[in-house]
């Protein structure tokens, strides 16, 4: 079965021969399957009327445990964006009732953000449609083909995981 990387990299070896073309062969794909998988991830979101980002604020929170809460620092490096970002973000998010700000009986001047009932509700079925969505992208795969291909992949990702800071 040919796929449009085969005929990109086609074109490029008979276009500059004298090139090593062959890392295209597998991170164009993981770079489509990107893309691909983008996709279907906003689809799933959609359905249940969240922006990606708002599914990764409260699945942070979820995957927090009872009761739910994290300081906005915690949600920073859970998200990867800055403080300005993440006060808009908890700032929206609170205005529909999904998330909503205590004061952290360890810091006084300090806030912990708290998924609410209706935030839970909405992160447990967007990540069950999510679910759904990966399943179908994979259902090519045994379940081997997946291990092996998850174990391939971590180690690519976990150096960059790892880079402090």
């Amino acid at each position: 079965m040919e796929d449009e990387v085969d005929r990109l990299v086609a074109a490029w070896r008979r276009e500059r021969p004298d090139l090593d073309v062959e890392p295209l062969e597998v991170l164009s794909r993981v770079s489509r399957l990107a893309r691909h998988l983008d996709r279907a991830r906003r689809l799933a979101f959609a359905e249940h009327s969240l922006e990606p980002w708002e599914f990764d604020v409260l699945t942070a929170l979820r995957r927090a445990g009872t009761p739910y809460q994290l300081s906005p620092g915690q949600l920073l490096t859970q998200t990867l964006v800055t403080s300005g970002t993440m006060t808009n973000r908890i700032d929206r998010l609170a205005k529909k009732g999904l998330v909503e700000r205590l004061p952290d009986p360890s810091d006084r001047r300090g806030v912990l953000v708290r998924l609410t009932e209706e935030g839970q509700d909405r992160a447990d079925q967007a990540l069950a449609g999510l679910l759904d969505q990966e399943r179908a992208i994979l259902a090519e795969l045994s379940r081997s083909q997946r291990a092996e291909l998850a174990a391939l992949l971590r180690q690519l990702t976990a150096p960059f995981d790892n880079i402090p800071g």
